[in-house]
This record gives C-alpha cells, sequence and structure tokens, in this order.
C-alpha cells in the first residue's frame, strides 16, 4: 500500500489506544507502520533491479518486521535516556509500551501489503515464495475517507494540525477530482460527489466536538469499518475467482488449451470490476470481468508462451532474472520476430501492462541474439 495509508493506520492504532502505553508511541507508531519500506535506501545503492530485486524483501518478511520492531523502540528508549541525562531529568519514555505498540503498528504494515496484487515474501530469507491477496487495489481512497476522516476527528485540535490537515485534504482532493488520473476512476463523478459530502460530514462531526463525544471509539469504528470493507472485498473476490475460472476455462478450451492457474486482481475503487489473468499450458491470458450487471466486453489478450531458448537468454542476463523472478505472470514478444542478428525482447508482467506498451517497473526491453543465432 501507499505510505499514507501505512501512517494513518499507525495513526489510528495509537489513537485506538496504543499512545497512552508510553509518551512518544503515537510518533513510534507512524515510524513503525512504514519501517518496512525503509528497503527504498537500496535505490541509492543500485539500479532499478536492484531496487525490485530487493522491495519488499527481509525488511517485510516475518524475521524482517519483528526485527524493526524491536529496533525502533530500542532507539526511542535510548534516545530518551541520553537527552534526559543532559537536560538533567527523569526519563519520559517506557520500553515496555513503546515494544508493545510498536509489534502492533509493525505488523499492518505486511498485512496491508499483502492485501493488494505486489505480493509479499513472508519467508525470507528462507523461502523466495511470493503471497498475494489480490483484494486491495494498491491506492485505495475509501481507506483514505475511512482512516483519514478518524484520525483527522481525533488530532485535529490546535490551528497548525488543522490547516496540515486542511493542507492534506486539499491535495487528495485534487488528486481525486481533478488531477489528469482522477480519469482513471469509474464513475468519477459519483465519487468525487461521495468524496466531497464525506469530507463535509468530517467538518460538521469536528465542529460538533465529535472527538470529546467518542473518543477513541471513533478509531475502533475506522477499524472495524476498514475489516467490514475488506469482507466486502473478500467475498466480491471469491466471486471474481469463481466466474473468472468459468470464463478462463471457455477461452482456453476454444484454443485446445487447459488452465494451470488463475488470479482475480482488484481494479481501482471498484469493487465490481476485476481484472482476470490466467496461464494455461501454452499461453498467458488476460480479461476483464464485471460480477453484476452487463458485462465488459470480455476480449481476452493473449500471449503464447516463450520458446525454452528465448527463455534461457532472456534468464542469463541480470534484468531478465530479476524481473522474471519478481514477475507473476511474465509475456515476452520479439520486435521482430523475423530477425537474422539481433533483436529486441519485450517483457511484461501481464498483471500489470503489455510488452510494449510501457517502460516503467513493470515492462522493459532487452537486446539479444536472434533465438538459434550463437
Amino acid at each position: 500500500m501507499d505510505n499514507l495509508t501505512h501512517s494513518l493506520v499507525g495513526l489510528t492504532a495509537a489513537k485506538a489506544g496504543l499512545e497512552r502505553l508510553s509518551p512518544g508511541a503515537t510518533t513510534l507508531c507512524v515510524l513503525a507502520a512504514n519501517a518496512p519500506d525503509a528497503d527504498i535506501v537500496v535505490l541509492a545503492f543500485g539500479d532499478r533491479w536492484t531496487f525490485l530485486e530487493h522491495h519488499r524483501g527481509i525488511t517485510h518478511a516475518i524475521v524482517g518486521v519483528i526485527a524493526l520492531a524491536f529496533l525502533l523502540p530500542l532507539i526511542f528508549y535510548v534516545v530518551d535516556r541520553l537527552w534526559s541525562r543532559f537536560r538533567n531529568q527523569p526519563p519520559k519514555t517506557k520500553l515496555k509500551g513503546l515494544l508493545i505498540a510498536s509489534l502492533i503498528a509493525s505488523a499492518t504494515h505486511p498485512l496491508l501489503d499483502w492485501t493488494n496484487n505486489y505480493g509479499i515474501r513472508f519467508f525470507l530469507p528462507w523461502s523466495q515464495k511470493w503471497s498475494y491477496g489480490d483484494l486491495v487495489f494498491i491506492v485505495d481512497p475509501y481507506l483514505w475517507l475511512i482512516l483519514g476522516g478518524a484520525v483527522f476527528l481525533l488530532t485535529a485540535r490546535s490551528k497548525f494540525l488543522k490547516f496540515i490537515w486542511a493542507f492534506i485534504a486539499a491535495v487528495l482532493t485534487f488528486l481525486i477530482i481533478a488531477s489528469p488520473r482522477s480519469n482513471a476512476l469509474p464513475n468519477p463523478r459519483l465519487i468525487a460527489l461521495l468524496w466531497i459530502v464525506v469530507l463535509i460530514a468530517l467538518i460538521v462531526l469536528s465542529l460538533k466536538d465529535a472527538r470529546e463525544r467518542w473518543g477513541k471509539r471513533i478509531a475502533f469504528g475506522a477499524i472495524a469499518l476498514v475489516i467490514c470493507y475488506w469482507t466486502f472485498l473478500g467475498i466480491a473476490h471469491s466471486r471474481a475467482i469463481a466466474k473468472g475460472s468459468e470464463e478462463a476455462a471457455k477461452m482456453a478450451g476454444a484454443n485446445g488449451e487447459t488452465v494451470a492457474r488463475l488470479a482475480a486482481m482488484p481494479r481501482l475503487a471498484n469493487p465490481l470490476r476485476w481484472d482476470c489473468v490466467f496461464e494455461t499450458d501454452r499461453a498467458m491470458y488476460r480479461f476483464e470481468l464485471g460480477l453484476i450487471g452487463e458485462q465488459a466486453e470480455r476480449v481476452p489478450v493473449r500471449y503464447p508462451k516463450p520458446a525454452p531458448e528465448l527463455l534461457n537468454t532472456v534468464s542469463q542476463q541480470r534484468p531478465g532474472r530479476v524481473f522474471l523472478g519478481f514477475a507473476r505472470f511474465p509475456v515476452m514478444q520479439l520486435t521482430d520476430p523475423d530477425c537474422t542478428t539481433r533483436t529486441l525482447v519485450q517483457i511484461a508482467d501481464l498483471r500489470y501492462t503489455e510488452p510494449g506498451q510501457s517502460r516503467g517497473t513493470f515492462a522493459f526491453e532487452m537486446p539479444i541474439d536472434c533465438p538459434g543465432e550463437r
């Protein structure tokens, strides 16, 4: 998930009661909820392939999360002791309270990351196996509303904090309503209306002193709403798997193929539309699936599996080897299948894009000798 969501989860956990465990626990919760993403430092020492290889690596695995969960409160505790000695005053932090808060907040990070289709390798360094929840899109405006609304009501006490929240709300509102990327939202006008109505409701609740009336029950209510939302997405995902499997069997059968595996992945802010990707014995497919109402036109994207010699050539080069270790549904195509000496092979992960359609993290081109030429 994005770091805003991780931060909001850390704040919500703090306001639900973890902040009472020790002075400094609120700040610790926010840092602990984001700590596994410290793997971004590999960008300072390597290229995009180094990052792809190590992102959501050991810092997101169980052993890494536990290590970070103990390290952060120890740093807080030691710094507080040194500062207290320097100021000649008693220390404030409580190590036990910081440890409990850090363990809980840290555990939310891999859980949230598991819910999307990027995946998590829980058992590094012993196992490279990826696990995917396929429930939530990697950025979810509904989570922003639920968690952000709760922590706004619980923290907007001073004029400075109200200004900070107004700034965050303005930026997110621009992204939802006016930015070029807002066109990617389903029913953008309806979502914009919902967004504005909820913002107005939150402002009214703040003016009505909701924090004084309900206190930490607001945080627990937000957590309960998130769990209900995940439950709904889980039901929708199960339905998408069942319906997608039926469609995949028809598509594969029409080509004399057998379905080996299938994934149904969420789309941005639309739990009723899913992207299905499946593998057969001879190809990879991708199609859009609607759960209710009129179905989307299910003309599948189909890519034949690469020849073994092409796959071997790609895997011998570092970018190809790293990408194939990450990709869930890798597909390839030659820019010039009739080449005589050298050509480019376009490689992509079909859960995100197609060969030749982008140059982001999930697709690239690699020069190779033509198959059969050595």
